[in-house]
């Protein structure tokens, strides 16, 4: 008999221990569905109410009255107000900064401090010729022609590294066919802060490639000539970009033995030194990458020099 009433006992009590568990789980489990607009509230004996976690303030096991659960609600949604508050404003200066990085114009200066990882990436990309660009070049780097069209061609926006060490906005026009290359290479130029002067259209210069070179600007599309020659450059077919020319000047040695030098001011970087500021040379980050992506340079050619010349060839 004895035995039986221990039997007993001992079940009573698993199973209140088991009901207790079950209870505690299935109030937890409600409160993890609603998140913290749905504290978990449990009911203690006397009838009064308890809070299994912390809660908007409210301690662990906290004893709570009817007033003091209405204020913990309150809290919640407040926080939860607060947070949405904080994430709607956080959206609306990441669109404004965005908005003010796509409206500064290509030569012009940017706040680093605003230039997050997801920012400067996007700031790299590749688009057909618009309406507005056809504008600008139209008459001036491109004429109409039966040797490539505006569809062949991209516009190209990218950020670099000036010579005064700011952020810059570099815009290029380049074939098609190079444009993901020309991207790659510049955002790791960029990355590795690799001065660059200026990087705009040669259409800010009237067209003009001697213009352009002399203000040491680097650029690829123009539809011209090679310069002493009745040659079309490579440049003319956006498959040749020129880098930092000034410092890395054209060199050719007439019949006479006198020296054909563009841009003129870039005289003075004829004769190649490690002294020479911003020189493309051996060992040189950008002849590196540019070779890696399939690029001559026309630093290695025989006779004629072009220091600042890199082109692809294609079929």
């Amino acid at each position: 008999m004895k035995s039986k009433v221990r039997l007993y006992f001992f079940a009573g009590i698993f199973l209140t221990v088991m009901f207790i568990a079950f209870f505690v789980w299935e109030m937890e489990k409600r409160g993890e569905k609603f998140g913290v607009l749905c504290p978990v509230f449990q009911e203690k004996g006397g009838g009064s109410i308890w809070v299994s976690e912390q809660v908007c303030g409210v301690q662990a096991k906290e004893i709570l009255g009817d007033q003091e659960i209405g204020e913990a609600l309150g809290n919640a949604q407040s926080g939860t107000d607060d947070r949405d508050s904080v994430s709607k404003e956080a959206a609306e200066e990441k669109s404004r900064l965005e908005r003010l990085v796509c409206e500064t114009r290509a030569g012009e200066t940017l706040e680093e401090a605003i230039l997050t990882p997801e920012l400067v990436s996007r700031l790299f990309y590749s688009e057909e010729i618009s309406d507005d660009v056809r504008q600008r070049i139209w008459g001036r780097s491109y004429q109409e022609n039966d040797q490539i069209s505006l569809e062949d061609l991209r516009y190209l926006r990218v950020l670099h590294r000036g010579f005064d060490g700011a952020v810059h906005v570099g815009e290029l026009m380049v074939h098609r066919q190079i444009a993901d290359d020309v991207l790659e290479i510049m955002q790791q130029l960029y990355e590795n802060d690799y001065p660059i002067e200026k990087m705009v259209l040669v259409d800010e210069y009237g067209g003009s490639d001697e213009a352009s070179m002399e203000d040491n600007n680097t650029s690829a599309f123009n539809f011209r000539m090679i310069a002493g020659t009745n040659k079309m450059s490579n440049h003319s077919m956006g498959l040749a970009i020129d880098v930092n020319p000034r410092y890395n000047p054209y060199v050719k040695e007439k019949s006479s033995g006198e020296l054909l030098v563009s841009p003129e001011n870039g005289r003075t970087y004829v004769e190649r030194s490690k002294d020479i500021p911003y020189e493309i040379q051996e060992g040189d980050l950008c002849l590196e990458l540019f070779l890696e992506h399939g690029f001559t340079w026309g630093g290695n050619w025989n006779g004629v020099k072009d220091y600042q010349h890199f082109e692809k060839a294609f079929e």
